[in-house]
């Protein structure tokens, strides 16, 4: 008997439309408001002068700092806007003195993409500068420019002033506010955590207390590095946010007791909620707290830690109980830039993905040197914005941006053919301008879709060609994006050939060196609370690799689908480490040593296995030990952890 024929499968597979669904996100009205004022205003100038060219170029620039324009804290926001737009002036100007002279052009581009791969490997506002430094570059080497040399990046950093001014405009009257209202929706984010104890809602919930409390961190302590000891707002801040350590810690405590008892009282989530409301009007006094009398171990961590918090908060004191420095102080500027320079330098990541980068932008600029491509710049263009290596993968990149830019001109040509140049392209820009913040947010595609059709009408603002853009930006996305992806992925095994399997190894390892420092007697309090947090960060950014292996094609991205469950159960480990160490902290028994070493042997065993072989082969471990004692949850994730196994992929 003939087996029935299998289904032909119809729909492409989840790892290449992964991109293509809109992001849960809210749309950014402020950002929305600035990016209409900033792209439409100068445009209104320049037709009210006579010079709409200067106007366009003075959007360009304001359109670079709209994208750049990704911080919260006003200060983050100078550096943010305001060091990229130095680059990116820079970058139109080596630009500017190579157009039109051929091979010279090729070979310069070539030098400036390196050094903007390499500079991009240092952080955010590294990777934005270095970013604009090329993509100026190329624009003042493919469209001609007013002169003299000077002109274009003055009139371009004029652009990036005005966003940033427009960004800066609440400065005076709401300073610290984008600090105080990330803590506060940090103690909003730990409130519904305690809400979701005892559910499966718990995990995803942790991810996102993780997630809130990082940047909260970064909002803060970016500030603090150049405020501290005259800024008292922002010692209260971080006192603040440190106390809420104690908070989260206790919660996996919770979690397990609420699993085993039942759901915890209304009450705490309630005063956690009322702590929030406290940070952000920056209410003091004597806190008012009515919450049940603990009796377990774990209802005493939190009850204690809940109370520590609720005294910090509302206490008129800065730093009521010394608690500034105990996650750390960032280090000086000048060590920061030392250390940032010999990462520069010395790191291999860091010269290979400028090397990618050199080899994918010469190509492009050697081709349409070769072959007449009409405004050729969008090429080289479309492969900038494809290999930012931060920015996610460079396959699903690729495919997004043809995507995105076919979408895109979609909508300029409907602009390009039926709406009359001149001041019709003022209230046209006023639309355009206010979807790219509004679909940023969305994904990569969404993006691309937004600022397509204005790039192609300041362009058409410079060049006068009208509808004759629509097409031949089409084609020169399709050969970036091709370049991109053969030169910039195909030729580099370590794109395709992931080392997923080294980060979570590194991770399981850092997971058991922090079972040894929370029972094996190893550094103080502050140091186990320096150790977790790092932890929980590196898994963080472990689990952001893994999403964004996940949209790679095969074997990459089956690679990680079959690996994910180990992602979430070392998460689950970790939790379950810092759940026994509250309670032995709050009245249980410690565990016995023996108990210790056997689950630090069973974790250096799977992070070794990681390391040595692409296949999660299932280890049934026993794992003897008290069954009534506090490591007994913390077994039972590491023996669901070693019974994970995946299917041979080598």
């Amino acid at each position: 008997m003939a087996r029935p024929a299998r289904p032909v499968r119809l729909t492409p597979p989840a790892w290449l439309t992964a991109g293509l669904k809109p992001a849960p996100t809210p749309i950014p009205w402020a950002a929305v408001v600035r990016a209409s004022v900033a792209l439409s205003a100068p445009l209104a100038v320049g037709l009210a002068v006579g010079q709409p060219a200067y106007g366009a170029l003075v959007s360009m620039g304001a359109l670079s700092g709209v994208i750049g324009d990704t911080a919260d804290a006003y200060r983050m926001r100078i550096f943010n806007i305001a060091v990229p737009q130095l680059f990116g002036a820079l970058g139109v100007t080596l630009g500017t003195l190579v157009f039109g002279h051929g091979w010279l052009a090729v070979a310069a581009l070539t030098l400036v993409a390196l050094l903007s791969g390499m500079i991009s490997s240092i952080g955010a506002v590294a990777s934005v500068s270095g970013l604009l430094l090329l993509l100026n570059c190329v624009v003042g080497a493919g469209l001609p420019m007013p002169g003299p040399w000077w002109k274009a990046p003055l009139l371009l950093g004029v652009g990036g002033l005005l966003v940033l001014a427009l960004t800066l405009l609440g400065w005076p009257l709401r300073r610290a506010a984008p600090e105080r209202a990330a803590v506060a929706a940090t103690y909003r984010s730990l409130a519904e955590l305690y809400e979701a104890t005892g559910t499966p809602a718990y995990d995803e919930q942790r991810q996102a207390v993780t997630a809130s409390l990082n940047q909260s961190y970064d909002l803060v302590l970016a500030r603090r590095t150049r405020q501290h000891g005259r800024a008292p707002n922002l010692v209260r801040l971080l006192s603040q946010l440190n106390v809420l350590i104690p908070l989260l810690e206790a919660a996996p405590a919770a979690h397990l007791r609420a699993r085993l008892i039942g759901p915890l009282p209304a009450a705490i989530p309630a005063a956690v909620r009322e702590l929030a409301d406290a940070v952000e009007e920056g209410r003091t006094g004597t806190p008012a707290l009515d919450l049940p009398a603990p009796e377990r171990p774990a209802e005493k961590a939190v009850d204690h830690a809940l109370r520590h918090a609720a005294a910090v908060v509302h206490k008129t004191d800065p730093d009521p109980y010394n608690v500034d420095d105990r996650l750390g102080r960032p280090a000086a500027l000048r060590v920061r830039a030392r250390r940032a320079a010999r990462a520069v330098l010395f790191s291999e990541a860091s010269w290979r993905y400028g090397l990618r980068l050199a080899l994918c932008i010469g190509l492009a600029q050697a081709l349409v040197s070769l072959i007449a491509v009409p405004r050729s710049y969008w090429v080289a263009l479309t492969v900038t914005f494809v290999m930012k290596p931060d920015f996610g993968s460079v396959f699903s990149r690729a495919v997004l941006r043809a995507a995105g830019t076919a979408a895109g001109l979609v909508l300029a040509a409907f602009v390009l053919s039926e709406v009359p140049r001149g001041w019709w392209d003022v209230p046209v820009m006023v639309v355009l301008a206010a979807l790219i913040p509004a679909f940023s947010a969305k994904g990569y595609a969404f993006q691309t879709a937004a600022i397509t059709p204005v790039i192609l009408l300041l362009s058409d603002t410079l060049n006068h060609q009208g509808f004759d853009l629509v097409m031949p930006r089409l084609y020169d996305s399709l050969i970036g994006c091709a370049i991109a992806l053969i030169a910039g992925y195909l030729l580099w095994p370590e794109s395709w050939h992931t080392r997923i399997g080294d980060r979570l190894a590194d991770a399981v390892a850092d997971t058991a060196a922090y079972v040894e420092r929370a029972f094996g007697g190893a550094g103080d309090q502050a140091g186990r609370h320096r150790a977790r947090r790092k932890l929980y960060r590196d898994l963080s950014t472990v689990r952001s690799e893994f999403q964004r292996a996940l949209t790679e094609p095969p074997p990459t991205g089956t690679l990680a689908a079959a690996w994910w469950p180990l992602v979430v159960a070392v998460e689950r480990i970790v939790d379950a480490t810092t759940a026994a160490r509250i309670r032995v902290n709050h009245g249980a028994p410690a565990p016995d040593p023996a108990e210790v070493l056997a689950v630090e042997r069973e974790l250096r065993e799977l992070a070794d296995g990681l390391r040595a072989s692409a296949t999660l082969v299932e280890v049934r471990s026993e794992l003897p030990g008290d069954e009534s004692g506090v490591l007994e949850p913390l077994r039972q994730e590491v023996r669901a952890a070693r019974a994970i196994a995946s299917p041979d992929l080598r």
